[in-house]
């Protein structure tokens, strides 16, 4: 009888151990999660995947510093990509950076490298801008979204282009909704481009608008589970094919953000829209 009494005091302190380090494990936890969107898209801006996001960059900082510079030069992020479109025989890297300045302006950079079975690797840049025009929930509001526009000059060394370089300018809306019983991230906005293939294939004479979206709900702080959406660009003889994407992203801790997507770029046998098949990314992304 002493030794099962023994043996149930054991237990219930072991109970008591594993409940007081569960307890702890969750605060530094929730201590920690502090990463967070926007990451650095595959064209290096502040955005998700393919899209921007009207947020800019750098937003982790320490707020209690006193330091002046926080207020001009945010904290560097970068971001890396790998997509793989099996049906095609792709292999797409990406690697970006971003600042921003003031807290308005964000300058990036995006390198990109198109591999594909028995052909010769293609190779992209993006240097991009943005410009906050309005901060979210500005004047004491609860509803006002953040609002920026921007710019993409974009290159690429596809020996058959046409055009080897061209701008992008959009415009970007974007509201983290807090009154539901989760948040819930809406961004949407306008492009205007003269992209092929986001400019892998080169660009065109003609340029055209095009709607792009994003929804992410948070189920956790750390885990946001989400949807994009890219309308393909109509363009002479060249038509873009819709990309798509269902992504989850894990907030690791304040600096690393982990992310992994099923991503569609259309239909790759199709003879009306240029598609690259369906496959999957994977993407690291550290803010310091």
């Amino acid at each position: 009888m002493k030794n099962v009494k023994k043996q149930l005091n054991g237990l219930i302190k072991l109970i008591k151990q594993t409940e007081w380090i569960a307890v702890v494990a969750g605060l530094l936890l929730a201590h920690s999660t502090q990463a967070g969107v926007p990451l650095n898209s595959l064209q290096g801006n502040g955005g998700v995947a393919f899209n921007p996001l009207a947020y800019t960059s750098g937003q982790n900082k320490d707020t209690t510093a006193t330091n002046s510079w926080d207020d001009v030069l945010s904290k560097p992020q970068f971001g890396a990509w790998y997509v793989s479109l099996g049906e095609v025989n792709v292999d797409w890297t990406a690697i970006g950076a971003s600042e921003t300045l003031f807290n308005r302006l964000e300058l990036s950079y995006g390198y990109e490298a198109i591999a594909q079975d028995g052909a010769t690797t293609i190779h992209k840049k993006s240097i991009g801008a943005k410009l906050l025009l309005i901060s979210e929930n500005a004047g004491g509001t609860s509803w006002v979204p953040a609002i920026s526009v921007g710019t993409l000059y974009k290159s690429t060394d596809f020996s058959g282009a046409a055009n080897d370089s061209a701008f992008d300018y959009y415009a970007v809306a974007t509201k983290l909704i807090t009154q539901l019983p989760r948040p819930v991230l809406v961004s949407g906005g306008v492009l205007s481009t003269k992209e092929q293939v986001t400019g892998v294939f080169g660009f065109n004479d003609k340029r055209d608008v095009t709607f792009f979206g994003n929804i992410d709900i948070l189920p956790t702080s750390n885990i946001a589970l989400g949807l994009e959406y890219k309308q393909g660009a109509e363009l002479d003889d060249f038509k873009n094919a819709d990309y798509w994407d269902a992504h989850a992203a894990w907030f690791a801790n304040e600096h690393l953000t982990l992310a992994a997507a099923y991503v569609n770029t259309g239909d790759e046998t199709s003879t009306s829209k240029v598609g690259l098949g369906n496959g999957f990314t994977l993407s690291a992304q550290y803010a310091f």
